[in-house]
């Protein structure tokens, strides 16, 4: 079998190929993700490349091609190539010395079975030659992508043993890639859930942001949930109803998956928001959205006037109303509110927030000083500004001006 993908002949990838065939002709094969979607009919975000050659090899015969050369996970064999600014990751075959459930420790190998071994899935151990030749070491891998199934190499329970974010990585590639859920794979995952304990804060957010970005994670998070893996795993995902009905609603009205959304939804309160964000080590960005998409003021409900739509998205900026507007809709079982927070969802497509016309140098040029005066009388021009309903007229910003100034300046 073959397969044809625009990235197989992309100009970019024949010279990073004709790079490493220059070092050793046939040492190089692509791998992974690539493969595995092309065979899928998928697109592929990240093109690896799985070699013979030893990363010295591989930087030496990058910087011959004149192609850059980056060590960016050396100690584990993985050079970036970068041609016209797209990288392909290049590691050299590895097997595995010994595992701790966290981490492994690897040696690098000439033998391809031996690296597809060490790898999670079927479908993720296929490699393909330059000319689109598939190669699948583990006999089922070409199979289960075609059957949309997500099935361990091996022996279950000893590919979780090595690595225990495999438990995560099974539902994560469940949600995007299988058509059932393996009962096996997932027995075994139950088995193993202790092992999760061990796990880095960063690996885990990692994997759930990736787990709830798939367009219908529903099933595989059922599975979770029923291995006893999402309680372990994520024990602040309390409103496991509004989540699920949340996907359903993404998928009922063709709205593209967010999984921070999602994951505010399966929270029961800013507590709970921020007790996650402590517990995984989520970045500040992240941890204000998921606090701020589950704030109580103002009040979000579907039957809000225009005045209110407004206030509402110049208080709360355009993508909290959009996360506290989704949270509303799925916590809604009225089937008749659909069409109103339908309508609502696309109000800052409709009305895009404005600014106060309203600068410090306009109030210093109306007579106030700079100091805590000045603030004071922006904000009283933005509270009249906001109860008017952001009037773009200039000519009555200024009279306001004009009397804020004159009843607070002594």
């Amino acid at each position: 079998m073959k397969i044809a993908a625009d990235w197989l002949t992309r100009p970019q990838t024949k010279r990073v190929v004709a790079a490493l065939d220059a070092a050793r002709a046939g040492a190089s094969r692509f791998v992974g993700g690539c493969v595995r979607n092309a065979v899928m009919g998928l697109p592929a975000d990240d093109i690896d490349i799985a070699t013979q050659l030893t990363p010295d090899q591989v930087i030496a015969a990058g910087k011959a091609a004149n192609l850059a050369a980056v060590p960016t996970g050396i100690e584990h064999g993985t050079v970036t190539l970068v041609a016209d600014h797209i990288p392909y990751e290049v590691t050299t075959l590895r097997r595995d010395v010994s595992t701790d459930g966290r981490r492994a420790t690897v040696a690098f190998t000439e033998d391809w079975s031996e690296d597809a071994q060490r790898r999670d899935f079927r479908l993720n151990a296929l490699y393909a030659d330059p000319d689109g030749t598939i190669r699948d070491p583990t006999g089922g891998g070409v199979d289960d992508a075609k059957a949309g199934r997500v099935i361990f190499i091996g022996d279950a329970d000893q590919r979780i043993r090595e690595d225990y974010l495999r438990i995560l990585r099974f539902f994560r590639f469940s949600a995007w890639y299988a058509n059932a859920i393996d009962a096996a794979g997932l027995a075994a995952c139950a088995r193993n859930i202790a092992g999760l304990d061990g796990l880095s804060a960063e690996r885990v957010w990692k994997e759930t942001k990736k787990l709830f970005a798939a367009a219908d994670p529903r099933a595989a998070f059922a599975a979770m949930q029923e291995a006893g893996v999402a309680a372990r795993a994520l024990p602040e995902l309390t409103q496991a109803e509004r989540l699920t009905r949340l996907i359903a609603l993404d998928a009922d009205n063709f709205l593209p998956a967010d999984c921070m959304t999602r994951i505010a939804a399966g929270l029961a309160d800013q507590a709970a928001a921020r007790a996650l964000a402590s517990r995984l080590k989520v970045s500040n960005e992240e941890r204000a959205r998921l606090v701020s998409a589950l704030g109580a003021s103002p009040r979000v409900v579907c039957y809000m006037s225009v005045r209110e739509v407004h206030r509402a998205l110049y208080a709360l900026g355009a993508e909290t109303f959009a996360d506290r507007v989704k949270l509303g809709w799925a916590a809604d079982p009225r089937s008749k509110a659909v069409p109103l927070w339908r309508m609502l969802l696309e109000q800052p497509k409709v009305w895009p927030i404005p600014k106060l016309p309203l600068t410090g140098e306009d109030v210093i040029a109306a007579g106030v000083p700079r100091g805590p005066l000045l603030g004071q009388v922006l904000r009283e021009v933005e509270h009249w500004w906001i109860d008017a309903d952001f009037p773009d007229d200039k000519l009555s910003i200024a009279e306001r001006l004009k009397a804020v100034v004159q009843g607070l300046t002594p």
